[in-house]
């Protein structure tokens, strides 16, 4: 079996994961990606992963494929389209750019759920009657970047113009906030029937910024969220492949968040993968080379896991950082891996997103309790320092 994996950059997710995955099962691995040089031991042909006609070119005249993946947000209809184009089993990719694009996923979710929302376009006026608090954001954002509460028509007004002088020429979309603990659901599908792996809680840092700092596995969604996110992916055209849904549970029931069309990233899905005690990269392969969703799909492992984001608190130069664990640290019956995103001497310019993470812990115990202490434990022992 031939897996052409498309990736734009060489996140934990493919070389922690989808990689060791695709030995496991014995597949020859070519990826195409515009970066070749981050994915040593492995072939590599540098490809506008962009644009779909050059990734059918690319593969076309190598090997014959088997399948062609990827788990990047911004190629997902691009590699559809390219698996498609071979006859492979792959996603919808309208189903990609309306999941993508967070206007027209509010569009396509009216039939199941009401949440205001308006499209804000280069030059447009603003609308005059908005659902203050309102949540402005890019359409085609990713990592919270210029995600931010306005609480009026003048905030509204200024977070715009902030935004536009990052990004003159996109599409924004201001929509009603939602109130209330937010949520995740892990699914896999095969095009026939969509498996709940589990889910997440998440903690959010201070608004008006939504900066995750933490997601705790929380397997049992609350009530009737199952049922709902199940129907909006399903008005979306999400049935086949990963998907990480974030969602609110508000005073009026469970509402999208946002959909995004594969893993659950920043080292969630291999805490995923501890906690649901299965191959998850490997089933994720296995669909998309036309094999049945795995049984059972949905037996979650006892105990607790956590992932915690070590967030910049100030702009500065990394003076002191952790170096990463090779192998988990032990503690009270909890296992801890650190893994560090900047290393000493990197300037730090804070942005109030996602992008603020020094490192990433994973942490999985018992119960809560030791997870909870293990992490402190390594706080206190090994800290980040900004000068």
């Amino acid at each position: 079996m031939r897996l052409y994996l498309t990736s734009l950059n060489p996140t934990d997710s493919v070389t922690a994961g989808f990689l060791p995955a695709a030995e496991a099962l014995g597949w020859d691995v070519t990826i195409l990606t515009d970066r070749p040089a981050g994915y040593p031991g492995f072939e590599t042909i540098e490809t506008d992963v962009r644009d779909v006609r050059a990734v059918i070119d690319t593969i076309a005249r190598h090997h014959p494929p088997g399948v062609v993946f990827t788990n990047s947000d911004h190629i997902q209809a691009e590699t559809a389209l390219a698996a498609a184009y071979f006859g492979l089993p792959g996603k919808d990719w309208r189903a990609c750019v309306t999941a993508k694009n967070k206007a027209l996923t509010r569009e396509r979710l009216a039939s199941v759920e009401s949440v205001r929302s308006v499209r804000l376009t280069p030059g447009a006026a603003l609308p005059e009657a908005l659902p203050y608090p309102v949540v402005v954001k890019p359409a085609m954002g990713v990592a919270s970047e210029d995600v931010t509460l306005a609480r009026d028509a003048g905030e509204l007004a200024a977070a715009v113009a902030e935004i536009r002088t990052r990004r003159p020429g996109e599409t924004l979309v201001a929509e009603e906030y939602l109130d209330g603990p937010l949520h995740t659901l892990e699914t896999l599908g095969d095009g026939r029937t969509v498996a709940v792996l589990g889910g997440f809680r998440t903690t959010l840092g201070p608004l008006p910024h939504f900066v995750e700092e933490r997601l705790d596995w929380d397997p049992e969604p609350p009530p009737g969220a199952r049922d709902h996110v199940l129907a909006a992916l399903a008005a979306l055209g999400v049935g086949f492949g990963a998907c990480h849904t974030e969602y609110v549970v508000t005073p009026d029931g469970p509402r999208i968040v946002e959909v995004n069309y594969r893993v659950i990233g920043d080292n969630c899905d291999l805490l995923l993968a501890d906690m649901i005690g299965a191959p998850l990269f490997e089933w994720i392969l296995r669909v998309h080379a036309g094999e049945p969703l795995p049984c059972p799909p949905e037996a979650a492992a006892a105990g607790h896991g956590a992932v915690v984001s070590l967030v910049a608190d100030r702009s500065g130069v990394v003076t002191v950082a952790p170096p990463p664990d090779a192998k988990p640290r032990e503690r009270d019956g909890a296992r801890l891996w650190h893994r560090p995103l900047r290393r000493v001497g990197d300037r730090v310019e804070l942005t109030h997103t996602n992008r603020d993470y020094l490192g990433l812990l994973r942490a999985v115990g018992p119960d809560r309790a030791r997870v909870d202490a293990a992490v402190a434990a390594f706080r206190a022992e090994r800290p980040w320092v900004i000068g």
